[in-house]
């Protein structure tokens, strides 16, 4: 038998002579290390074809770089390994690598009263960037939250103050009767309308980051908002989130600037922006705002 040599396609020239900006694979299956977990992820990796001569890159050799990720907790110091085994892969071929990765981390959260916790899941998604002049990371997570629209509280207010002057109108106030008024269908009938809403938040970590700060970013923006949508509860619990909501009235513009304050507090970012969702209950439809600090596109 004789020894063969396998055909190498992609080392064959290209009669095109262009380059191309990205070329890789997306949707790779990968597991990922993050916060002592081991989680299921999906990965998006490519390097420019710089060579515009050349037919193609070893996809492969992306593929056999990717595991790496499994052997310690995702950080922007692995990512950056990983984009250079890329990189030095693909020599004379590409000068940029890309790494996109996607998946949801499970942390354990605290009822608000209750010595309970439950699981609780945050989509995010980790894109980064390495060539030959820069490495840049960028880290974005999704938090969802509940919103009580302001204007429907102080139209709910108003109702009961209407109903209140009807009922008790010249008559002598009796404690006893107040609060029997109160816990009842007509001292409480109108109520305002609230909605699940979600926060995606995009962060650009500085170049000396050495860690992702997914709970921080999550813990700091639940935070601001002050009503993130909860896991196990008792009654007391609930009663705990009813109140946390009447006190806390905000439209998507709040919500917002919120958010953005808090994060101008977080250290260890060179940019972010920002995107709130507020699924409406009144309408069809829903409100968004959005904001930036720093944001160019990489």
């Amino acid at each position: 038998m004789y020894a063969l040599t396998l055909p190498d396609i992609a080392n064959q020239a290209s009669h095109h002579d262009l380059a191309l900006e990205w070329v890789g694979m997306a949707d790779i299956a990968v597991p990922l290390r993050l916060a002592d977990q081991r989680i299921g992820a999906r990965a998006d990796a490519g390097v420019s074809l710089d060579d515009g001569g050349a037919r193609g890159i070893h996809m492969s050799r992306l593929y056999l770089a990717l595991q790496a990720l499994d052997a310690e907790d995702l950080a922007p110091p692995l990512v950056q390994r990983v984009l250079q085994r890329f990189l030095d892969s693909h020599l004379h071929l590409s000068r940029s690598a890309y790494l996109n990765l996607r998946g949801e981390a499970l942390f354990s959260r605290p009822a608000l009263v209750s010595p309970l916790a439950g699981w609780k899941a945050y989509p995010f998604e980790v894109r980064a960037r390495q060539d030959a002049w820069e490495f840049h990371v960028e880290l974005q997570v999704e938090i969802g939250y509940s919103s009580t629209c302001p204007c429907s509280a102080a139209l709910a207010r108003q109702l009961i103050q209407q109903r209140f002057a009807e009922d008790f109108a010249g008559q002598p106030l009796d404690h006893q009767q107040l609060l029997a008024w109160l816990g009842s269908s007509r001292g409480i009938l109108a109520t305002p309308h609230s909605q699940r809403s979600s926060a995606t938040l995009q962060v650009r970590l500085d170049s000396q980051a050495c860690e992702l700060p997914l709970l921080a970013l999550i813990e700091r923006a639940e935070r601001a908002l002050g009503t993130a949508v909860q896991t196990a509860v008792k009654r007391v619990d609930e009663q705990a989130f009813a109140l946390a909501n009447g006190q806390n009235p905000m439209f998507c513009e709040d919500a917002a600037r919120r958010l953005h304050r808090a994060l101008r507090q977080q250290p260890g970012l060179d940019a972010f922006r920002l995107r709130v969702v507020h699924a409406e209950s009144l309408h069809a439809h829903d409100a968004v705002a959005e904001s930036r600090w720093n944001w160019s596109p990489a």
